[in-house]
């Protein structure tokens, strides 16, 4: 136990409350300087020794003397001292002393502190002081359980730890009124000195339940409380051995300053940056969708948050209206986009500086991930776009707490008018607010008198955290790593990052034991490194993902299921994420079809990313069409598109997945094209390059525009001849049988003009024939590395028309098609399928795999994903079974 926690001094007390009243008012002109206190280091003076074993009962009553608390005060009061038995109604904390009691304050206007101790019956010898939140003004008891603990670990008190907490010095209902500061003594407790003199009192009464100073103390805080955490480690050092502070609000300052920036932008103008409800909903979906896969994984988390930052330009682009006017709640106009960069950018000061030296706060990550409307929150921008002075609950949340801030802790004029302060060049204001910094920021990088006793500090933070800023948190580390270097940092420091994370919400709030991961270090020397945190949130609640250390973050293996952290890898990647490799060089045209039958072609410019789809054949709409746009990276090689929702994705050897607008409605219909296809001009034509027998997996459009599943075997004869067989009893797939009796037959031949072929069906009975026939459609042989993906794009006269996939019917072997694949759907839908192994995860839900069945190189799914697939170079053709089936079209990335 460090020098700091040894509780000597005079021994507490019984003094007749009249002699200690008088006492208070004798002191009232004092100020605080003058009154109790310890040595310059803030410890408490020593004293004769504390008797061992008092009563719970004993303690009531108990007066405590100015000079016992390590701050000035007027002495403190134990008010009640309650025995709380094990088996008491409504109590699950073990047998233990409750004890309440009070601070009192050197001005005779100001609040006392109210504290709160907790003395278990059965003791481990250790304490822990739970720090507070908000503007505090409510008691913390200690009785709660861990923050983001463990679902069933009983609270600290209940596993026999000593706990303690208060009220920050003042009482209040509300944990954003700020009012309490416009009192100097008040203000300097909330700053902190609330901290160190409830710790002497707690201490004090510890020692004097069981004679004895605790073996190990700690400090646990969230919010504000973890900015205590830190605050206290940073002024009192030696008071504690370990401290878990989450989502700390230490750069208390530069978060108000940065709360009234965005209510300045908000509010300017009549309001004419305000964003509504839907904006806001319009802005968090736009960027979940630019950024979810980032990580690898359709989580409806963005983890890879730097990646996406990278993309807050095309984000921006893309939500504003066309000419940066208001129209409506499909765009954001200027003003609106200029609040969300301002909530999304650092706040730099000019011309001043918050304690330490800051020179900024972090901003919001608004546009990675972060979320301030919808269901996982309810600190959103407000529902008006002028605001009440002073700030409501109907105007943005953290202008709420801002503006309470400027009113009391700066200018002390509850009726200011917030929106004339300048958080960047407050003028006049600079020097009070560098004052208040001073008193309630916890910036002081120093922290090797901390770290030199063996100190030892876990830090998390949320990357989607709407209230405080987890940038600044990351600003803060890498200060005190330039302050005590980085053998210091790692021995005495762990930061941890969740994406997900917001204020206590968001998409995953983790549950990991912390103070067991603190104990173990602090009492065993065995560093925590990277953990496993359970999701809590109620829709997706036993998801798992490792707690990664900053700059860490859990990147998705590639297969396996998306809920287990194992399949989940920490990573710092040190070149572009968003580069994809997969690109062309140069500019290049892809050739292919869409499940329409229609034959295309694209061109895409990689440097600019601009491109252009042109119908070449078609039996829809006419030949030349052309769709143009510019594709947005996200990362792992996919790229959103103009395409009504398309996306485009490039696989290895050059193959591209992606959509085309309908030539009807508002969807898209999915495409598949190559870099690279097989030509063949000459005369005689050669096909024996592509001649195979295949397994084949498509969609058949009828006339009417009905889909239906077609599954067949099929071979291409050397000669560019045709034949598909269909089980006569299934439909579908087969063992190919030049004797089959349902069956189609035909033949492609060479069109220079498309760089494609023609594919004409002749009779199905009778020999092959390279003549004659009906022109139905259009074949593309795919050349992936050294493999031959054919399309069989189907323009039948009758107007039917669809696309097949083939695939060599040969053995496919578990784990060949292993990978993630992106899938386009013939009932126009888009998704995502995972195959590992034998397990098959597909629009959330899983199959099992049986590979060669029904013949081989078809994969057949049971469960609750039904279906046969078919794998060739890197595309997979699914059909499913039963009623309403549908053909996907995936591309492995």
């Amino acid at each position: 136990m460090g020098p700091g926690r040894r509780m000597g001094g005079r021994v507490a007390q019984r003094i007749r409350p009249s002699l200690l009243l008088s006492t208070v008012a004798l002191s009232a002109a004092l100020v605080l300087s003058a009154c109790g206190g310890g040595g310059d280091d803030g410890s408490v003076p020593a004293g004769p020794p504390v008797a061992a074993g008092t009563s719970c009962e004993a303690l009531a009553g108990l007066q405590i003397a100015p000079a016992q608390i390590g701050l000035p005060t007027q002495g403190a009061v134990v008010d009640s001292a309650t025995p709380v038995a094990a088996e008491a109604a409504g109590n699950s904390l073990g047998a233990h002393c409750r004890v309440r009691g009070s601070i009192l304050p050197v001005d005779p206007q100001a609040p006392a502190i109210r504290f709160a101790v907790n003395l278990p019956e059965t003791w481990n010898h250790k304490a822990i002081h739970f720090g507070g939140g908000g503007f505090n003004g409510t008691l913390i008891d200690g009785t709660e359980p861990l923050r983001f603990g463990p679902t069933g670990k009983p609270a600290p008190l209940a596993l026999g730890y000593a706990t303690f907490g208060d009220d920050g010095g003042h009482q209040s209902s509300s944990i954003t009124d700020g009012s309490f500061a416009a009192n100097d003594e008040a203000l300097a407790n909330y700053g902190g000195q609330s901290l160190k003199k409830t710790h002497d009192v707690a201490m004090l009464l510890v020692k004097t339940r069981y004679g004895a100073a605790p073996d190990k103390a700690y400090f646990l805080g969230t919010s504000t409380g973890g900015r205590d955490a830190l605050m206290h480690i940073q002024r009192w050092p030696a008071d504690y051995d370990g401290v878990v502070a989450n989502e700390p609000a230490l750069n208390y300052s530069g978060t108000r300053l940065s709360n009234v920036a965005v209510g300045r932008a908000l509010y300017a103008n009549g309001g004419a940056g305000w964003v509504n409800l839907a904006k806001t909903l319009l802005v968090q979906k736009t960027v979940l969708a630019a950024c979810d896969k980032l990580d690898g994984a359709a989580d409806g988390i963005v983890s890879n948050v730097e990646s996406c930052r990278r993309l807050n330009p095309q984000i921006l682009a893309t939500l504003r209206c066309a000419g940066g006017s208001d129209a409506g709640d499909s765009c954001l106009s200027d003003a609106q986009l200029a609040s969300i960069r301002t909530i999304e950018s650092p706040l730099e000061f000019s011309g001043y500086t918050l304690a330490h030296g800051t020179a900024r706060a972090g901003g919001y990550n608004i546009l990675e991930g972060t979320l301030v409307a919808g269901p996982f929150t309810s600190r959103d921008l407000g529902t008006r776009a002028v605001p009440g002075n002073p700030a409501t609950t109907a105007d943005a949340n953290v202008f709420v707490t801002g503006d309470q801030w400027a009113k009391y802790f700066v200018t002390r004029d509850a009726g200011f008018d917030t929106l004339t302060l300048d958080p960047v060049a407050p003028g006049a204001w600079a020097a009070r607010i560098a004052a208040v910094s001073a008193l309630t920021d916890a910036l002081d990088p120093d922290l090797s008198p901390f770290l030199a006793h063996g100190g030892r500090l876990i830090l998390l933070h949320g990357l989607a955290d709407e209230v405080i800023s987890n940038n600044s948190t990351i600003d803060y580390v890498a200060r005190v790593k330039a302050t005590v270097g980085d053998a210091a940092v790692e021995q005495g420091i762990r930061f941890y990052t969740v994406p997900g994370m917001g204020h206590g919400t968001g998409v995953f709030i983790p549950s990991w034991d912390s103070l067991a991961a603190l104990e173990n270090w602090v009492e065993q020397g065995v560093a925590p490194e990277t953990g496993m945190v359970t999701d809590t949130v109620a829709a997706t609640a036993g998801r798992t993902r490792p707690l990664c250390r900053f700059p860490a973050w859990p990147k998705y293996k590639g297969s396996g299921s998306l809920d287990a952290a194992s399949n989940y890898s920490c990573v710092q990647e040190t070149v572009d994420p968003l580069a994809c490799p997969n690109l062309p060089g140069t500019a290049t045209t892809y050739k292919g079809g869409d499940l329409f039958g229609e034959e295309l072609s694209v061109s895409l410019d990689p440097a600019t990313l601009a491109y252009t789809v042109t119908i070449d054949a078609s039996g829809q709409r006419a030949a030349g069409t052309q769709r143009s746009g510019t594709l947005l990276a996200r990362g792992n090689c996919v790229f959103s598109s103009n395409e009504s929702g398309a996306d485009f994705t490039f696989g290895t050897g050059g193959v591209l997945q992606g959509g085309v607008a309908a030539p009807t409605g508002t969807s898209f219909i999915g495409l598949v094209a190559f870099q690279t296809t097989f030509q063949n001009g000459a005369t005689p034509a050669v096909f024996n390059p592509v001649a195979n027998i295949f397994d084949v997996a498509g969609v058949q459009y009828g006339a009417d525009g009905v889909a239906s599943v077609y599954a067949a075997s099929s071979r291409v004869r050397n000669a560019g001849t045709f034949q598909h067989c269909q089980d006569p009893a299934s439909g579908r797939f087969m063992t190919y049988d030049a004797a089959c009796t349902s069956t189609a037959k035909g033949y492609v031949s060479y069109n220079a003009a498309r760089n494609a072929f023609d594919l004409y069906t002749t009779a199905a009975t009778g020999g092959a024939t390279t003549t004659g026939g009906t022109l139905s459609g259009s074949v593309i042989f795919g050349q992936v590395g050294a493999s031959t993906v054919p399309l069989f794009l189907v323009r039948d006269p009758s107007g039917a028309h669809g696309l097949r996939l083939y695939a060599p019917q040969a053995p496919l072997a578990a784990g060949t098609a292993d990978g993630r694949f992106a899938l386009v759907a013939s009932d126009g839908s888009a998704g995502e399928a995972v195959v590992s192994g034998t397990s098959l995860g597909l629009g959330g839900a899983a199959g099992t795999l049986a590979y060669d069945t029904p013949v081989l190189g078809v994969a057949q799914s049971s469960g609750a994903v039904a279906g046969n697939f078919v794998f060739n170079a890197g595309v997979m053709g699914f059909v499913s079974s039963g009623s309403g089936a549908v053909y996907q079209l995936g591309m492995r990335n």
